[in-house]
């Protein structure tokens, strides 16, 4: 059996304080109803080391940060000062006058067991500060996680806002021509980096989804011709089938706890919304119409569930208790809508709106109100939200493009970018940040 370890990490030994600390309040405000926000003009430096590690992190740090739409790297050739003791406060005045609001320094060392030991400091070049400062140690192979952890912590520092560089997606890797499509279950970093296949060619799989609480997955498989819901434990590669039911089977998706799966099933030429719990394998039957109910995304208390539904005569958005009872439309806009999926946050539904010929992925609050469009395009579909509930990822295909291709954005619709992967790939989902 294959073992897919998700790299252990880490002691964050210490916060590096110093005798430059001090409780700075955050530079940054994210307002996401106020559009483009003007990116914070921040100075990464080169780690110091010996082997040329640091600056292959601290170039990971910047990219991390300069996708998120909020900060703007200075380039190295503008400046002024060479860092040569990360201890030491830096020159402010060198930093000020290139307009560096920000400042991060770095070192990486290699301790007598082999492990690495990589440290930064967050400075606030304008009153002089040091805003945050850690340190980790790590094992050599698990650098790019040290790198996405730092970036979290300067994001987390600047913004107020949580982080989301060190998490994964999973999504189908597509390979091959539109008529002999192989469709395989893969995982990369948030980044792109790191792609692996988690299963082979010849079984088609679809609707992968993250545990919010284990480095877990569900999706669907036909394998043997049976379409079957699966649960893969990434640390070990354990594989196991959740149930077998008849017809077929959609949209798993686990609960805010991890301990029920929620999918659709469809019996009789109709589809209905049921809960399994995965200790006992019970199953709880929540919608029962002739219409075809799909999608269920659990709000992040757990207590309501978003679906969409065409038991209006198209696909539109509903909301319910976790029970099943009180289940109420919520979308009323031009076009359909479908595979809505909860915000982290839980103050916003994200979804799929079809109209005019094309696919956008949009917003709205619980009830509905609130309807924003973030994108538009041919054929975007099936969002994934960051943990921090501030960035969407999902899967677009252009008119004659051959196959879907990842992109993210933001919640001001402003900060979209494609993310590569070595072959086609669709479905992503978000993982909850890594431990």
């Amino acid at each position: 059996m294959k073992k897919f370890s998700i790299f252990r990490l880490l002691i964050v030994v210490a916060g590096l304080a110093g005798a430059f600390a001090t409780p700075a309040s955050a530079v940054v405000e994210i307002n996401i109803n106020k559009g483009n926000v003007e990116p914070l003009p921040i100075a990464i430096t080169d780690f110091l080391s010996a082997n040329g590690i640091g600056a292959q992190i601290s170039a990971v740090v910047e990219a991390d940060l300069k996708r998120s739409g909020l900060f703007g790297p200075i380039a190295r050739n503008a400046f002024i000062e060479k860092i040569t003791n990360p201890d030491a406060a830096p020159r402010f005045e060198d930093w000020k006058v290139i307009n560096a609001q920000a400042l991060v320094t770095g070192r990486v060392t290699r301790e007598g067991d082999g492990r690495l030991r990589a440290e930064f400091r967050l400075w606030d070049t304008f009153s002089g500060q040091q805003m945050t400062g850690q340190q980790f140690f790590t094992q050599p192979e698990n650098w790019r996680r040290v790198a996405h952890i730092i970036a979290d912590a300067i994001y987390e520092r600047v913004t107020g806002e949580k982080g989301y560089f060190d998490t994964r997606i999973v999504f189908v890797s597509e390979s091959g021509t539109k008529l002999d499509r192989k469709r395989q279950l893969a995982i990369m970093d948030q980044d792109g980096e790191n792609v692996r296949m988690l299963t082979g060619t010849k079984d088609l799989v679809l609707t992968p989804r993250f545990s919010p609480s284990r480095q877990e997955v569900t999706y669907m498989s036909f394998e043997g011709n049976q379409p079957r819901v699966y649960l893969l434990q990434l640390e070990t590669g354990q594989r196991e089938v959740v149930g077998n039911f008849p017809g077929m089977t959609f949209s798993p998706r686990f609960s805010p706890d991890g301990q029920r799966v929620i999918m659709s099933l469809q019996q009789d030429g109709n589809a209905n919304i049921y809960t399994m719990d995965l200790r006992s394998r019970t199953t709880t039957r929540l919608t029962n119409t002739a219409a075809i109910d799909t999608s269920p995304s659990y709000a992040p208390e757990g207590g309501r569930i978003v679906f969409e539904s065409d038991r209006g005569g198209r696909q539109q958005l509903y909301v319910m208790n976790a029970d099943g009872s009180g289940q109420n439309r919520v979308s009323f806009g031009e076009g359909s809508y479908s595979t809505p999926v909860w915000s982290p946050r839980g103050d916003l539904i994200a979804f799929t709106k079809q109209s005019g010929g094309k696919f956008s992925i949009g917003v709205m609050k619980p009830d509905g109100s609130g309807e924003r469009i973030l994108t538009t395009g041919f054929h975007n579909e099936g969002p994934t939200w960051a943990p921090n509930g501030r960035v969407l990822m999902f899967f677009r295909q252009n008119a004659g493009s051959g196959g879907p291709q990842l992109y993210s954005i933001d919640l001001t619709g402003y900060n979209e970018q494609q993310i590569k992967t070595p072959s086609f790939g669709s479905d992503p989902a978000w993982s909850p940040l890594m431990e």
